[in-house]
């Protein structure tokens, strides 16, 4: 019948994105730094050089300090390493390295490793990425030794706490021939967004030139998931572009009107922003040690002799929460992409929050949200369930056609046409109803899988992690294509059994084999959901629940 070839169709459909899901999605965070045990720094390879579209130039990167021939040697500044400096906000905080003035370790006070409330607070740089992120390099240059020679603080030792108002640190570098760099950091009170300003000092009688180069790094262990977007990323002009992990060395650079950069993973972000969008480029590279950068390449600028250039970025290094980057602004909230149906999904959130505002707990709200979902498309579900009792109302008669005509398939058609003609029943009255609700499941399940609101977020009882699978105990064993801790997954069983029921109210398949492939769905949904997030297992469990009661009760109606 071809109501049921497209039935069919949908949740085979649907299983292929969940099995797409299950096997292939990556680990999205980084491993924690090991108390107490030095973890050796790799070192990062040069990246290529890459040209350019536009004005815009791609010069090589200057080569790192041992790298410096004898020639160059002179222009290196001796002094002793500098020390590092510590800033603290109510937010964050984070360490600045004096050797480059970059920033070399960042932690989020708000957010754990792990959902164990004995968990160390979110480290954002990861011990294998020892080159830190914002090193300032110029290129096309002899400043060599600029991302990572001593510069000197004007902040004594000792933490700089950030509490009431702004509070900036300032590194100067001297170069030979009276060239000075100076980085300005200013941190905010209860913001995220840090502002960098670069000044290149020129105090020598010949021009100083080149690309301000600015990158991020961070450091994976994989490819990242192929569901949710991890790797760098930028808003070009009102594009979002997202350049896979994977694809970086077919993709090394990107030019355009640059709103912003970014690299991101499921949860956290580092964006860097230039004061104004220009034509600029960003260079991407890969070390064999996965530390991937994202290098902003300024256009080029000429510092005259005896004047003063300064470039002004605001930095983002936080979570990937909408309300958190809508807040900072320059369309940071676009970085959150929820995909083809991010219309649907951006309102579901704003909802989910909404709602937890006054019941502060994710997974009640997740189950009002699933009851809004049911109320508005209860008639459409009407319209479906009815159109399935009368077909099951048919099952007899149709049964006695295809035994009648089981030699002729054509006459056999006809004649269960003429059967629904007769009786006035659409064979896809069943099956549009659910087609439309699809762009909603898809949307809730993209925003489910990604809102940080849901990361840790308990429930009740041992579903304390609603961004993780729901495991009742945690035995100390490994099973194949089961994701750890391996446990009980209770919620899950539950809602294999609200499948099965439904399944036992749907109207009798007549061919044997598609049959048999509809009793087994429960079972390869239930397998498949074993990985879910419990977040997303508890939708449609709670989805399920209603559906069979609305179908019981509109199949009894129509008996």
């Amino acid at each position: 019948m071809e109501h049921i070839r497209l039935v069919l169709a949908v949740v085979l459909s649907v299983l292929v994105l969940l099995v797409w899901q299950v096997f292939f999605i990556g680990s999205p965070e980084a491993p924690v730094r090991p108390d107490g045990a030095p973890v050796a720094p790799a070192q990062e390879a040069a990246a290529p050089p890459n040209p350019a579209a536009g004005d815009v130039a791609l010069p090589r990167e200057n080569a790192p300090p041992e790298q410096v021939t004898p020639a160059d040697s002179a222009l290196v500044p001796t002094e002793a390493p500098a020390a590092p400096v510590v800033v603290e906000t109510g937010l964050y905080t984070v360490t600045l390295n004096g050797n480059g003035a970059h920033i070399s370790d960042f932690v989020l006070k708000n957010y754990r490793e792990t959902n164990d409330p004995a968990s160390p607070a979110k480290r954002l740089l990861s011990d294998n990425n020892p080159q830190g992120s914002l090193r300032v390099n110029l290129e096309g240059d002899t400043l060599a030794g600029m991302a990572n020679g001593p510069y000197s603080a004007d902040v004594a030792d000792g933490p700089v706490v950030v509490s009431d108002q702004p509070r900036s640190v300032v590194f100067t570098r001297q170069f030979p021939g009276g060239r000075v760099v100076e980085k300005r950091y200013t941190f905010t009170p209860d913001s995220y967004m840090i502002d960098l300003a670069v000044t290149l000092k020129n105090g020598s009688e010949t021009p100083l030139s080149g690309n301000l180069a600015v990158t991020l790094a961070r450091y994976f262990t994989d490819d990242g998931s192929r569901f949710v977007f991890e790797g760098p990323s930028a808003l070009v002009g009102h594009d979002l572009e997202e350049i896979k992990l994977g694809d970086i060395q077919k993709k090394a650079s990107l030019t355009g009107s640059l709103a912003w950069i970014s690299i991101q993973n499921r949860y956290f972000m580092s964006a860097l922003i230039p004061e104004t969008p220009t034509e600029a480029a960003m260079r991407l590279s890969r070390t064999p040690e996965q530390v991937v950068t994202a290098t902003y390449l300024a256009p080029a600028r000429t510092v005259g002799a005896n004047s003063t250039e300064t470039y002004r970025f605001s930095v983002f290094m936080g979570p990937k929460s909408v309300q958190i980057l809508g807040r900072a602004g320059h369309a940071l909230d676009r970085a959150v992409n929820f995909g083809f149906f991010d219309f649907i999904a951006r309102p579901c959130l704003w909802l989910m929050n909404f709602l937890y505002r006054y019941i502060p707990n994710y997974g009640i709200a997740i189950i009002i949200i699933t009851l809004l979902f049911k109320l508005v498309f209860w008639p459409l579900g009407n319209k479906s369930y009815k159109s399935m009792a009368e077909m099951k109302r048919l099952a007899p008669l149709m049964a006695e056609i295809r035994e009648k005509y089981k030699d002729d398939r054509k006459k056999m058609n006809e004649e269960v046409m003429n059967l629904y003609r007769t009786y006035k029943i659409n064979p896809l009255g069943g099956c549009l109803p659910i087609l439309v609700q699809i762009p909603v499941f898809f949307a809730f399940y993209r925003m489910l899988y990604q809102a940080i609101e849901l990361r840790h977020a308990p429930f009740f009882g041992w579903i304390n992690d609603l961004s993780a699978p729901d495991r009742l105990f945690n035995f100390d064993v490994s099973l194949p294509l089961i994701a750890p801790p391996v446990g009980i997954p209770v919620l899950t069983i539950v809602m294999g059994a609200t499948m099965i029921i439904q399944q036992k109210l749907q109207p009798p398949m007549g061919d044997p084999t598609q049959a048999k492939i509809m009793m087994l769905m429960p079972i390869f949904f239930t397998f498949i959901f074993i990985n879910f997030p419990s977040g997303l297992v508890l939708y449609w469990l709670v989805n399920n629940t209603i559906s069979i009661f609305q179908q019981y009760y509109i199949t009894r109606k129509n008996a």
